[in-house]
């Protein structure tokens, strides 16, 4: 394993397979992204009111999402970056609506699994700093996404 990853269920609804999935497509997007290892991630799966409750404290929407990413790597103005010799690089953390994961799985008419898998995925790709805010790095991150779960053999239907 590339990555030391450390899920919270809030939900209680995840199975091990499930759990299983998100570990397995994470570190394999890692490799293919050339993550050093021992980098670590936090992912939390939780309820779409509490999904809500996070979209409107920290990006000003008050609305359930599905997905949510806090990249610790980000700098801001007039920071300064400080990696220690030895010590793991921290990611960030990834916050997974599980309702909104069904929803979006039965909207879309493919598995649960695919859909949770993208959203990890996609969550994973912000916090390496992919972003969809302009046309042309919207096409760059979805056609990464595509690849890798392509690669990965979890495509969509």
């Amino acid at each position: 394993m590339i990555l030391n990853i450390d899920m919270i269920d809030e939900t209680e609804e995840i199975s091990d397979k499930d759990s299983e999935l998100v570990l397995s497509i994470l570190d394999f997007a890692a490799g293919k992204e050339g993550i050093e290892e021992g980098s670590e991630v936090s992912v939390t799966f939780v309820s779409n009111e509490r999904i809500r409750e996070i979209n409107r404290d920290y990006r000003e929407k008050d609305q359930a999402t599905d997905v949510i990413s806090f990249a610790l790597e980000e700098l801001g103005e007039d920071e300064v970056e400080i990696i220690g010799e030895g010590m793991p690089r921290i990611l960030g953390d990834i916050v997974i609506s599980i309702e909104r994961t069904r929803e979006q799985a039965e909207e879309y008419g493919h598995s649960f699994e695919r859909e949770l898998g993208f959203l990890a995925l996609h969550g994973f790709l912000h916090l390496l700093g992919y972003d969809h805010m302009e046309k042309e790095d919207e096409e760059r991150m979805f056609q990464r996404q595509r690849d890798i779960l392509d690669a990965y053999g979890l495509q969509r239907g």
